[in-house]
């Protein structure tokens, strides 16, 4: 499935804010027919009302890690050329400095609930469509350990499964840098600022990544149709030094 977005069926689990809100908004504005699920109803209900301002669109309150609860709600739908999955999280620290459960929380949240999402969507792709997921760019295992471990478990498990689901399935990974996202809604507006500085001034663009800069390369891995089995760094060059 290539050249174009029109026309076809996109699922964007984790869609109702940052990355995946944009991903899905702008996939409905090329013509898509863009179902997204989210586990925050009042997010959802959100969500619903900015798609049915623009473009339309449907909008589940689910939790996509829960393998019996994916499967029941794909089952009831068609199948879908295009999968997005927004699923992982963060954790600063390095390995002395959390808990044993802490880094094997950031790592199994990643890993295991990517897998968890392919194994279940795998059967409900349309031929030659595709599966994007979540990993990520930046840090270091002294100051990123449980996410490290996460996003490299992610870009090994992308090049295991594009193997495995070729040719019927392309299977790629999107890896930003910190961005400031609604991920980060917990922390004060002058510590995503401090952060943001922190963050510039560590990246050789010399400023962090925009949400549409980052949603731009999953609209590029749906729609190039020789892609797979690859991680994109969308980090301004930081996974370079």
């Amino acid at each position: 499935m290539t050249e174009g977005l029109a026309g076809t069926r996109v699922l964007v689990i984790g869609g109702t804010s940052g990355f995946g809100q944009r991903v899905a908004l702008e996939s409905a504005e090329r013509g898509a027919s863009v179902t997204v699920i989210g586990r925050k109803r009042s997010r959802a209900e959100a969500m619903k009302v900015l798609m049915d301002e623009r473009h339309g669109g449907e909008v589940v309150v689910l939790d996509a890690t829960h393998e019996n609860d994916l499967e029941a709600f794909l089952k009831q739908r068609d199948a879908y050329e295009h999968v997005i999955s927004m699923i992982g999280g963060a954790m600063g620290g390095g390995f002395m400095d959390n808990s044993i459960e802490d880094v094997r929380l950031a790592a199994e949240t990643k890993f295991i609930g990517s897998l968890t999402v392919a194994k279940t969507v795998a059967s409900h792709i349309a031929h030659a469509g595709s599966l994007t997921l979540t990993s990520g760019s930046g840090g270091h295992p002294y100051d990123a350990s449980g996410a490290i471990i996460g996003n490299q478990s992610v870009d090994l498990l992308v090049k295991g499964l594009a193997v495995e689901l070729a040719p019927d399935i392309r299977v790629n990974a999107i890896a930003p840098a910190w961005t400031p996202t609604g991920l980060w809604r917990h922390m004060a507006t002058q510590e995503i600022e401090r952060t943001e500085e922190q963050m510039s001034a560590a990246i050789p663009l010399g400023r962090v990544a925009t949400v549409g800069e980052v949603a731009s390369a999953y609209l590029f891995a749906m729609q190039c149709g020789f892609l797979t089995g690859q991680t994109i760094h969308v980090d301004g060059g930081v996974s370079a030094l």
